[in-house]
């Protein structure tokens, strides 16, 4: 990471979650290192992905293993499962696809001008399949995560469902992948604060996490549509 690749947004981004997790731990009395790392790996995380880069699944091995944890503890099955056995792996898939579409390891990144990823998005007819398809997917799971017990099945659901699709768009480099982040973070941010009220661990520390995702997810919509222009 350099100066040539992150604005100013980004560094707001970045600072933003550090400063936040400790002005958390100062107000609580308490230090989450496991929950601040998780947060501040995944801030990093996203906002490369929003700036093209393919180092962002380096920080992502990280959050979602953290992420895995935190949730599975937080009896949020569904974000744990889908942390730990698809993010995981998809990390590594992810940075081989970038590879492909041009977000190689070159020596233009090592002068520091890093090599944005080809983007590319959908039409609208394939929208509309897309946005039929995760909202059956979406009921199906709710019902299954009910009757395991899941304490949010239906917040849950749409998260694990929304995030899967998301992160196999992001791994084949379509735009559409942030209006899906958008959503999952909004929910994300209720889910984890519903948390917050039953003292569930590390759940403060994800709200800021999830909050901070949003506001990436916003700028990250608004670069890759200019990434994806033409294509």
């Amino acid at each position: 990471m350099n100066n040539k690749v992150l604005s100013l947004y980004d560094w707001f981004l970045i600072v933003g979650v550090i400063v936040s997790n400790v002005v958390y731990s100062l107000m609580t009395g308490t230090l989450d290192v496991l929950g601040s790392l998780a947060g501040i790996t995944g801030v990093l995380c996203v906002v490369l992905v929003a700036k093209g880069s393919i180092w962002n699944y380096l920080f992502g091995v990280v959050n979602v293993s953290l992420y895995a944890y935190i949730s599975y503890k937080a009896a949020l099955y569904g974000d744990a499962g889908l942390n730990a056995v698809y993010y995981l792996p998809m990390q590594f898939i992810g940075w081989w696809q970038w590879r492909k579409r041009g977000a190689a390891v070159s020596k233009s990144e090592a002068d520091g001008n890093g090599v944005q990823v080809k983007a590319r998005r959908f039409n609208w007819g394939q929208r509309a399949v897309l946005a039929l398809s995760c909202a059956v997917a979406v009921v199906a799971m709710g019902f299954v995560l009910n009757e395991l017990g899941d304490p949010q099945p239906f917040k849950d659901s749409a998260t694990t469902v929304l995030s899967i699709v998301a992160q196999a768009l992001m791994a084949l480099a379509f735009m559409e992948q942030w209006a899906l982040w958008i959503i999952t973070n909004v929910i994300s941010v209720i889910m984890w604060s519903i948390c917050v009220v039953r003292g569930e661990a590390h759940a403060g520390v994800m709200v800021i996490m999830w909050v901070f995702y949003l506001l990436n997810s916003v700028n990250g919509l608004r670069v890759w549509l200019k990434l994806s222009k033409g294509q």
